[in-house]
């Protein structure tokens, strides 16, 4: 018997995997979001079983009433760490940045906005409607405190399905993210005085301080202590990926449960500071096994956690006509509460980060999801005897409508509203470059299905069938797209390509970490202006290269400008990393270029937008010649010492491509090409080692000026 209670758990984990992988394919030709058909295949499960259908089969019931009693925590502390981190991880950290002043307005005056409007609303309620005479003001401020934040699992998972703009997604995101530090103090605050009668002696002020700034510091260091261990064991990516999501756990588990701080936020500076600093640092290999390897993880929670929700949504809550009717006015109120929060900020949103306009703050309040955050605290509710149990049902019932309610309405006509506001659009010289390349692919799998019928040995075969697989033909282009709208399109795409080529020569060795920052940074800053802004407007990278000449002046003051080199030789060196890496770019720009003037993918009225971003492009070309040329004849030595380690650089890159090659050729098992990597690991190592070295001539200097001391 005790084998088949710990087995019931586990098969029924299995059997939601499976369910999950069945209708992940279906759902994928409708527009119903997964997450929302695997809500509603939990909910369903847990009707069934509620109503006694799984009775003959007994070990499935007791499954499913074993979901049903699920601890809180459980859900708290399995699921959230593996979804908030990675979606902390696959923010982009500049657009980040961009959006947390407009994220925070939204979750911490925001949600302070939220609470209070549903307490009235639930003290009106006690007032005019029987049955709801016990409520206080407190117990109403908690509920508003648990049902006004917007869920992160529920967030992420959708706007990850609809694939919106980063930008917009990203602003949600964070809000989702960020707003659980408020979310869980003031429900903690009031859930207090709810159950004992009595607040803690912090203020909440203070307390919300307490728990958000310490989450965010403990992320940071976490991950920082994190980065420097797994950049000095030189152990395979599955050793180094068990460091990650081990201390994604401990960060989670030591803040939320032990100290008592934020466990979201902790893990969102965990994840972002991993994400950052980490990324570079990690080998290429690493990082794409922890892309795979967290996706993996995501959709296997995702997967779990909503169809937990919907079974214990059926199984726990208690419904009636009347309590149902009061759901929905307190359903309609809370979009009214959070568009009037929004609209209440929206003069301070719309001038900050990338700005609001109303149609996305019509979305940021349609999108305000709830999910398994919120039944998470309910549950927490409904197990507390100190509080009346007509409150805790009724807290409960509403949580759970609200969540259902959200899931089903609002997350499914998510897709319908983006488009009818015109937020999922393609603009027209997107849409004509890509019908230029669809018609390409339909005439070139024309032509070579004209070959294979001259074949002999592919006699009989059924033509007739063969061409239903040959690449569609689009449709034709009604409006043509203007010179501007085409020549910001070609910029974009020249971004996409510089972006892929900098994480390429940075992989490859020819350009070290900070070149790959500074690159990566001067590509998101352009992204920014979808393509408006002219391709050789670099002013963080020419701005970085021409703060290093003010050095020139200081070589003429006497006694210190023997030193110059060597305390700048760093610097030098990474102008000089970062010109040549620049210049690699810029060529291959041309090259781009050159491919579309040559192939069809322009008519011949629009060719001409080609020349100005040509010359853009060798405008950055001679400009960053110029620095370099500077650079050779004011610091001849440090100059000298840069070409050295590129060369260095170059030549174990060169090892690396071997190496690489010959595992491809079958030459190389895995094993032995693994421990030839390892060797030209360790030789990067004390190449980067030795340019921190303190030159011995330094160190006399110090003893020196020690022992006059």
């Amino acid at each position: 018997m005790e084998e088949t209670n710990l087995l019931a758990p586990l098969l029924l984990t299995i059997a939601g995997l499976m369910v999950g992988a069945i209708f992940k394919s279906l759902f994928q030709r409708t527009r119903i979001p997964y997450t929302v058909g695997l809500f509603a295949i939990g909910l369903i499960a847990g009707i069934l079983n509620r109503a006694g259908v799984f009775q003959n089969t007994s070990q499935l019931s007791q499954a499913l009433d074993s979901v049903a009693n699920i601890n809180p925590d459980l859900i708290l502390y399995i699921f959230l760490p593996i979804l908030i981190f990675d979606a902390a991880y696959e923010l982009n950290l500049h657009i980040f940045k961009k959006t947390l002043a407009n994220a925070t307005l939204l979750a911490v005056p925001g949600l302070i906005i939220c609470m209070l409007l549903t307490a009235v609303l639930l003290m009106a309620l006690s007032l005019f409607v029987p049955g709801y005479e016990q409520w206080t003001w407190t117990a109403a401020l908690m509920f508003g405190a648990l049902i006004s934040a917007t869920d992160p699992v529920a967030v992420v998972a959708l706007l990850h399905e609809l694939k919106t703009s980063k930008r917009f997604s990203t602003l949600v995101d964070a809000e989702s993210l960020l707003n659980d530090g408020t979310g869980i103090v003031c429900f903690m605050l009031f859930f207090g005085i709810t159950t004992s009668g009595m607040s803690n002696d912090m203020t909440p002020v203070m307390e919300f301080f307490q728990v958000v700034a310490g989450g965010a510091i403990l992320g940071f260091l976490a991950a920082r202590l994190v980065i420097w261990f797994i950049t000095r064991i030189n152990s395979e990516e599955m050793i180094q990926n068990s460091v990650i999501i081990l201390s994604a756990y401990l960060v989670f588990i030591l803040s939320q449960f032990y100290l008592g701080i934020s466990g979201v936020i902790a893990l969102v500076a965990f994840g972002l500071t991993i994400s950052y600093v980490g990324k570079p640092r990690l080998k290429p290999q690493v990082n794409v096994f922890m892309g795979r390897f967290w996706e993996l993880l995501t959709y296997i929670a995702n997967t779990l956690i909503f169809i937990i929700v919907g079974v214990v949504i059926a199984e726990k809550v208690d419904f009636s006509w009347a309590h149902f009717g009061i759901l929905l006015l307190v359903y309609a109120f809370l979009n009214l509460f959070r568009y009037t929060t929004i609209m209440i900020l929206y003069p301070i949103m719309k001038r900050l980060g990338y700005g609001l306009n109303k149609k996305e703050s019509i979305i940021l309040t349609w999108g305000g999801l709830r999910g398994a955050l919120g039944m998470t605290l309910a549950l927490m509710v409904s197990y507390t005897p100190a509080i009346p149990e007509e409150i805790r049902s009724q807290v409960l019932f509403f949580t759970a409508g609200i969540v259902t309610l959200t899931l089903c309405v609002n997350a499914t006509t998510m897709r319908w509203l983006l488009n009818k506001l015109g937020l999922i659009y393609t603009p027209t010289a997107r849409t004509m470059m890509e019908n230029k390349i669809q018609n390409h692919l339909h005439e070139n799998s024309e032509k070579y299905f004209e070959r294979l019928q001259t074949r002999d040995a592919l006699n009989g075969a059924n033509w007739k069938k063969v061409t239903r697989y040959i690449a569609s033909r689009p449709n034709e282009q009604q409006n043509m797209p203007i010179d501007n709208d085409v020549m910001n399109e070609i910029r974009l795409r020249v971004l996409d390509k510089e972006k892929m080529l900098t994480r390429q020569i940075y992989d490859e060795g020819i350009i070290a970490k900070t070149s790959f920052m500074l690159l990566s940074n001067s590509l998101d800053e352009l992204y920014d202006h979808d393509g408006n802004s002219p391709l050789d407007n670099r002013k963080s990278i020419f701005n970085f290269c021409n703060r290093t000449f003010i050095l020139d002046n200081m070589q003429k003051i006497p006694g210190i400008g023997s030193w110059i080199s060597f305390y700048f030789k760093e610097r030098i060196g990474v102008v000089y990393d970062l010109g040549r890496g620049f210049i690699i770019l810029q060529k291959e720009d041309l090259k781009l270029l050159d491919d579309l003037e040559t192939s069809n993918m322009l008519n011949v009225e629009q060719a001409p937008v080609l020349k100005p971003l040509r010359e853009e492009i060798l405008h950055n070309i001679n400009a960053m010649d110029s620095v370099l040329g500077k650079l050779s004849s004011n610091f001849p030595k440090a100059y000298k010492h840069a070409l050295t380690q590129k060369a260095i650089r170059m030549l174990l890159c060169n090892e690396r491509r071997t190496i690489r090659q010959m595992q491809n050729d079958g030459i190389l098992s895995d094993k032995d090409a693994e421990r030839l990597y390892e060797s030209v690991d360790e030789r990067s190592d004390q190449l980067n080692s030795l340019s921190h070295t303190i030159p011995a001539s330094l160190l006399r200097w110090l003893k020196i000026r020690k022992r006059k001391e």
